[in-house]
């Protein structure tokens, strides 16, 4: 059975991994600030799910939570990093203090993950998969979500950065293009705190480049993706993949 961490395991596509990995018969622990909802999140995925309290900007936090997944799962095989937010802002109007949230959770946050699991994956040849988006390197940038993905371009880095220093660990890319995810807490609340007047004017500007589909990944076949990563073999370096959907063909096409 293999021991799966899920950082940012709440709400949204890493509350579906890591429910869905659960429910494939991983030992899972969901890590999360929002206590109660990863609570929830570990009492749907059943199999003995381990909700464990994480603030991924605070090292200690990231430190303590690792250590008690480590000890309730006997050890770590793969971590998941799907943590992350995305401020919907024009960069004229994004301050220090947004820059410096999004970088603390989107990378800053993934390296203190990684390194305070480091001792545990290494010891099992396991892996580190973190979620990243086809906006940071596969399409130009998107109006409105400069900050977002700007972050996510720096998180590709530091993948590569970590590979580079610790060649015994399987460090992997996984870009997502566009999955709502499920219902409820499951799906993506990555818009939640958007201003509903600035969304809709970027929209429009998204539809007009052709940058929004009109198809979404199932989010059964994402949560199949990373039980294929997570039951990859040590000796399988795995260094990127992408999964985007598949574009809509009108009948008789």
């Amino acid at each position: 059975m293999k021991r799966v961490v899920v950082v940012g395991a709440s709400t949204g596509l890493g509350r579906c991994i890591g429910i869905g990995l659960a429910q494939r018969g991983a030992h899972v622990a969901l890590l999360a600030r929002r206590v109660a909802k990863v609570a929830a999140a570990a009492a749907e995925a059943g199999n003995g799910a381990l909700a464990i309290e994480c603030d991924v900007t605070d090292p200690a936090s990231c430190q303590r939570a690792i250590a008690e997944a480590a000890a309730g799962l006997g050890g770590i095989d793969t971590v998941i990093y799907a943590a992350a937010i995305g401020p919907l802002v024009r960069l004229k109007d994004a301050d220090a203090a947004m820059w410096r949230a999004t970088f603390d959770t989107n990378v800053v946050g993934a390296s203190l993950v990684t390194a305070a699991a480091l001792p545990h994956v290494a010891d099992s040849s396991g892996n580190v998969l973190f979620m990243s988006t086809t906006g940071a390197s596969y399409t130009p940038p998107w109006p409105g979500l400069g900050v977002y993905q700007v972050t996510k371009a720096a998180l590709e880095r530091l993948v590569d950065a970590w590979r580079t220093e610790h060649p015994g660990v399987n460090f992997t890319r996984v870009t997502v293009g566009e999955c709502g995810g499920g219902s409820g807490d499951a799906q993506s609340h990555f818009n939640v705190d958007w201003d509903r007047s600035l969304a809709g004017e970027m929209a429009s500007a998204w539809f007009a480049r052709n940058y929004l589909g009109t198809a979404l990944i199932d989010v059964e076949h994402l949560i199949e993706m990373f039980e294929a990563l997570v039951n990859s073999g040590p000796s399988l370096q795995i260094p990127s993949i992408t999964l985007i959907p598949r574009p809509a063909i009108p009948p008789g096409v």
